[in-house]
């Protein structure tokens, strides 16, 4: 009796009495869930991994984020409604669920570093939330571009705000390199051996990475983004010989698959990153810069008509040859992809020209351009169903959709992070971050250039990487470039930064 009466004997009595009741759940946890499956319902095993995750929820929400990064290459499209929406299992919910505690904490606690909301790039974000939010309520299918807001949203707050202060610690970046990478090497494998039992054709490629990304246009940009990175790993001196012959395998199998995607942006945006490169390296200054684009400009324009002639007689369709596929890139004429993007971008001119403010509002554009499609323009790949995509831009998209406001804010978004990009590789404190921020500047240029031809930034394939990327090199100029504590450029010793007052992420 005495011994229930002190503190000692209260613990072990109430310790006693958890064991207990963990035993007792347990116990009635098995013969429920064996229950279930005798009637086939198999979702009940779940609940333990359920569980699990509720707890990292609230306890590692940085786990949370890298374990989706991780899933990401692998998810699949899984469910799809009656207006086109689909649900990629499993990032999209868990997704959600990030952007459901990332709201409960902020009105908990309101502690989120309040520096990261007034940096420039975090004001042109909101302000696109803003305007994606201004521009459903006067959308002509609100549900569609609710549901857009939303997806952007569960985008945009684990990856851009949270992953600011997830990468504030540069392992944290090479952490999230490596686990986006690592499951997309095994789906460039299943690729490529499924691609191989086609013998390598140019048309079977163009589906064979089926079920994880729907077409050879969102896969390759998606080879082409990593590919500066793993470049960048692969020559630089400043990680381990061991960490250097992982990154140039993993360099040459996207080479190798982006060779096989026969995707012509993905070239074309390496190509032009590469140029810009170069103009980094030499620090060729902007005015010569301008000179040289103006020139360029004046003599299209001046000959723009032979161009068009030159154009328009080019006959060489998509091929397996490499030679004649670089060809095709020009026609005009007789090539279908070419003619049918171009289809869409006059269909998004003419929406815009009967709704230049507001647009028809976020992500409806594959449901309305229809009518706005010519006879003369149509190609055999055209239709009306709005089940093949949407505009193949990501500055003519947002014009169609949002208004002439949301293409210049994307436009602005764009100048933003390469500013601040080429500002961040400038003051870089260590070999490092030096590395990193150029890659990853270069990384989103490949994208960027691609976005003219293609748009993939409401897909969880693109929008994850993207966003992270965009996070590294704010995350960098915030926390890493202001640490007076760190050494000098050269020294290839990366320290860890204060953290801030505020943090959602117990990292």
């Amino acid at each position: 009796m005495h011994s229930l009466l002190t503190g000692t004997g209260i613990s072990g009595f109430l310790e006693k009495y958890k064991v207990v009741g963990v035993y007792l759940i347990s116990v009635a946890y098995i013969f429920l869930n064996a229950y279930m499956v005798y009637k086939d319902f198999y979702y009940s095993l779940a609940i333990p991994v359920l569980l699990v995750l509720l707890y990292f929820y609230f306890t590692r929400l940085d786990w949370i984020i890298l374990l989706i990064a991780f899933t990401t290459p692998i998810a699949v499209n899984m469910v799809q409604y009656e207006l086109g929406a689909g649900i990629s299992i499993p990032t999209e919910p868990l997704l959600f669920g990030v952007l459901l505690i990332f709201i409960l904490k902020l009105f908990y606690k309101n502690d989120f570093d309040r520096k990261i909301w007034t940096h420039p790039v975090s004001i042109v974000v909101l302000i696109s939330l803003i305007w994606i939010f201004i521009t459903s309520l006067t959308s002509q299918i609100p549900l569609v571009s609710f549901k857009y807001l939303l997806a952007r949203l569960w985008f945009v707050i684990p990856f851009y705000f949270l992953g600011i202060l997830l990468f504030r610690k540069t392992r944290n970046i090479r952490l999230f390199i490596w686990l986006y990478a690592v499951p997309l090497m095994g789906v460039i494998m299943y690729t490529v051996i499924i691609h191989s039992t086609y013998g390598f054709e140019e048309e079977a490629g163009h589906w064979v990475m089926e079920p994880f990304y729907n077409d050879h246009t969102a896969y390759g940009a998606i080879l082409a983004l990593f590919l500066p990175v793993f470049v960048g790993f692969t020559f630089s001196k400043v990680y381990s010989p061991g960490t250097r012959f992982f990154s140039l395998i993993f360099m040459v199998i996207l080479v190798v698959a982006i060779y096989l995607s026969y995707c012509r942006a993905a070239w074309i945006s390496i190509v032009a990153t590469l140029m810009v490169y170069f103009v980094i390296l030499f620090k060729i200054k902007f005015k010569w810069i301008a000179v040289i684009t103006g020139g360029l400009l004046i003599f299209f324009f001046m000959f723009q008509q032979q161009i068009w002639d030159v154009m328009e007689r080019n006959k060489q369709g998509t091929s397996g040859d490499f030679t004649e596929h670089v060809q095709s890139m020009s026609n005009i004429s007789t090539d279908d992809s070419n003619l049918e993007r171009i289809n869409r971008w006059q269909s998004a001119f003419r929406m815009f020209r009967e709704r230049p403010v507001f647009g028809f509002g976020p992500g409806t554009y594959q449901f309305e351009y229809a009518p706005f499609q010519l006879s003369k323009e149509k190609t055999l790949i055209s239709t009306n169903a709005g089940d093949r995509g949407n505009a193949h831009s990501e500055f003519i998209g947002p014009l169609s959709e949002e208004g002439l406001p949301g293409m210049l804010i994307m436009l602005t978004l764009v100048i933003m992070i390469i500013v601040y990009g080429l500002k961040v590789h400038k003051q870089a404190k260590t070999r490092e971050t030096r590395l990193i921020s150029l890659t990853v500047l270069l990384g989103l240029m490949t994208y960027f250039l691609h976005g003219t031809l293609n748009n993939f930034l409401d897909t969880d394939k693109a929008s994850i990487p993207i966003w992270a990327f965009i996070a590294v090199l704010v995350a960098i100029d915030m926390y890493q470039n202001k640490t007076d504590d760190q050494p000098s450029v050269g020294s290839g010793q990366c320290t860890t930064p204060k953290s801030p007052e505020g943090d959602l992420l117990p990292l």
